[in-house]
Order: structure tokens, then C-alpha cells, then sequence
């Protein structure tokens, strides 16, 4: 039964009632499996480059890092950090004071190894008044616990990954984007265009971060960067249901659970860039192993650089009609040998046909 609270709800979310008994009815039937005809291996997707083809991409994405192409680095960092925590949350609410689990006793044993220690170590004493080795040594191990996860403390439950410390010299994983970015993603000019998608309620938080940081990787780096923000939209949220399949009202009010990173392909769509690199938030090294990361972001980058130059090719020749049989061949063996798209009725086909296959 839908009211008209719900109908409002609805609207203001870009919600239709056909898509809400959609989704009911997909929870109903189940989702089908994705049918796999082989494991990735270098013989099947996997490319093993040597040192020779490895030298060939990576000069083909500095090459191209100096044409007037887009680049953007585009970074979903909406995740909730709450999870990181869960043990520490269950340990705030059990019924006993001092650390039992093996998780718990490692902690407070480690505890002065966290990025965040001094951090802590200020909070605990401007909420419990006494700095971590006090209230340690005083059994006082939630009062610690507390000042870490909870808003009067660090509120580090509440917050985004991408805002927590997690490195020597206090970095978050938003600066190492802004890092990597400077790395691998420049043009010719020193612009880096990162783009993170984030929570509504953090926006302004990953905006005073980036005002604050920015400028300082910016000359470092000897880079400008653009940075800009986007929201998941409303629209991709999907209803929460009861155990009998109901739409779920929390206060009589319908309840909606945001989609996962692939409602995220509508703020990706919305970016006006020829190379997108796409990176989770949580996915970052500290400098001294980023080496690996960025050789193989570039060599990723080189070859898709590479493959886009070929089929562009490709298409142009054949958009000319002046091509041979053998070059029709071609062509296909390009399409199956080296972008894996595999159609056994090609080999029925007319040249002619086989043409229209190719350029679709």
C-alpha cells in the first residue's frame, strides 16, 4: 500500500512505484548467476607483457598524457569506516572492561603503532581528562575506546574512510589519491582532474580536507589539481524489504538502502574525460610501495592507449570502404585475439556482413 507520504518520498528521490515492485519482485525470483565459458589466464584475458612491450605502453600513455585528452581519476569514497571498527564497537558494549578477545588485547598492545595515536592520545585527554598510558594503566581501556569511535572523541565510527589516518605522517587515503593522481594521471600542462564521488553528509568534510591539503601535494608535485565532488544519487537507492517480502517502514516510513559501487555508473557517465582511471577509496600504499602501483596504472593506461588506437584505425578503414578480404580478417582476428569478443557465427558471414558486424 503506498501513501501519499510514500508518493512524496518517491518523487523527491526520482523513484517510480513500477521500479519499487521491480525490485520486490528480483528479491522474489533471485538474481541469475553469470555464466563464465573460462578462468582469466595469459592464455584467456590476462596479458603478460616483457620489458620490450612493457617500454611500448608505457611510452604510448606519456605520449598521450601530451596530446589535449581528459584524464580524470575518479575515486568512490562514500564507505562508511564503521565496519573497520566493529570489534571495537562490540567491545564498547560488552559487559566486561578490560580487553578479552585476542582482537582487543592486540590492539591495546599495538595501540601506540596507529596513525592516529597522537590524535587519540589528545582526545582521550580532552574528554576523559588523562592521556592513553593513564587510562590503560587505570583499566579505564573504554574510556580509550570511546574518545576513538564516538563524536565527542576522533568520531572516527562515524566517518568515511577516506578521512581517517592511516600512515606515518598522518595521511588519509584521500591524500594519497591526490598523490597517485600527481603520479600517473598528468597532462602536459601539470593538471590532475580527481573526481570523489562521496556521502552527503561528508561533503563538507572531504572538502575542507582537500583545502586544507591540496596546495601543499600541489607543489610538491609540481602539479594543479581540479578536484571536484559528486553524491550517488537517490535515485539508485533500493528498497529495504521484511522477511515477507514487503517494502520495509522504519516509523512508518519507507526505508531505502543506497545501491553499491554500480549505481555509481550515472556519476561516471556524467564526466566529460577520454581516460578514466577508477580507484576505490580504500585502495591506496604508503610512497614507499607505491612504485609497483603506478608502473602498472601507466602500463594499464598504455595499453588501452594502444587498443583505442587500433580499433579507431580500424573503424576509420573500414568506414572508408576501400579494404580488402585479408584486411577484413584482420580486423577480426584484432577483435577476438586481442579484445576477446568471440562470435561463432562470424565464420557464416559475407564480407559485406562481416563488415557490419565489426563496426557495430
Amino acid at each position: 500500500m503506498i501513501t501519499p507520504q510514500d508518493k512524496e518520498l518517491l518523487e523527491n528521490k526520482g523513484i517510480s512505484e513500477e521500479q519499487i515492485a521491480e525490485q520486490l519482485a528480483c528479491f522474489e525470483k533471485g538474481f541469475p548467476y553469470l555464466k563464465l565459458s573460462a578462468a582469466a589466464s595469459v592464455e584467456k584475458g590476462i596479458l603478460a607483457p616483457n620489458t620490450d612491450e612493457q617500454k611500448k605502453y608505457l611510452d604510448a600513455w606519456e605520449a598521450y598524457t601530451q596530446t589535449d585528452k581528459v584524464v580524470v581519476k575518479f575515486v568512490p569514497a562514500s564507505g562508511a569506516a564503521s565496519r573497520m571498527f566493529k570489534n571495537l564497537f562490540e567491545f564498547l558494549g560488552a559487559d566486561y572492561d578490560t580487553p578479552q578477545t585476542n582482537f582487543e588485547k592486540t590492539f591495546f598492545e599495538k595501540i601506540e603503532k596507529f596513525a592516529f595515536y597522537d590524535d587519540l592520545n589528545t582526545a582521550c585527554q580532552r574528554t576523559a581528562g588523562k592521556d592513553i598510558p593513564t587510562l590503560v594503566a587505570a583499566g579505564n581501556y573504554k574510556a580509550v575506546v570511546a574518545a576513538l569511535l564516538e563524536g565527542a572523541g576522533l568520531n572516527y565510527g562515524a566517518l568515511p574512510k577516506g578521512l581517517l589516518k592511516y600512515e606515518d605522517g598522518s595521511r588519509t587515503p584521500l591524500e594519497e589519491h591526490l598523490v597517485e593522481g600527481a603520479l600517473y594521471a598528468a597532462n602536459k600542462n601539470g593538471k590532475v582532474n580527481v573526481h570523489f564521488t562521496v556521502s552527503p553528509e561528508h561533503r563538507a568534510l572531504f572538502k575542507a580536507l582537500v583545502d586544507e591539503k591540496a596546495a601543499a601535494y600541489a607543489k610538491k608535485y609540481g602539479v594543479d589539481y581540479n578536484i571536484s565532488f559528486s553524491e550517488q544519487k537517490p535515485s539508485t537507492d533500493t528498497i529495504a524489504a521484511d522477511m515477507e517480502n514487503k517494502p520495509f517502514r522504519d516509523n512508518g516510513k519507507l526505508l531505502f538502502r543506497p545501491g553499491g559501487h554500480g549505481a555509481l555508473i550515472e556519476n561516471l557517465n556524467d564526466l566529460d574525460a577520454d581516460i578514466i582511471f577508477i580507484k576505490n577509496i580504500d585502495n591506496v600504499v604508503p610512497d614507499k610501495l607505491k612504485g609497483d602501483t603506478v608502473l602498472y596504472k601507466k602500463l594499464i593506461a598504455g595499453v588501452l592507449v594502444a587498443l583505442q588506437q587500433r580499433a579507431f584505425a580500424y573503424l576509420q578503414l573500414l568506414d572508408s570502404g576501400k579494404y580488402t578480404h585479408e584486411q577484413i580478417l584482420e580486423v577480426l582476428q584484432f577483435l577476438q585475439k586481442q579484445l576477446y569478443c568471440k562470435n561463432p557465427e562470424t565464420k557464416n558471414l559475407e564480407d559485406a556482413e562481416l563488415v557490419i558486424y565489426l563496426k557495430e
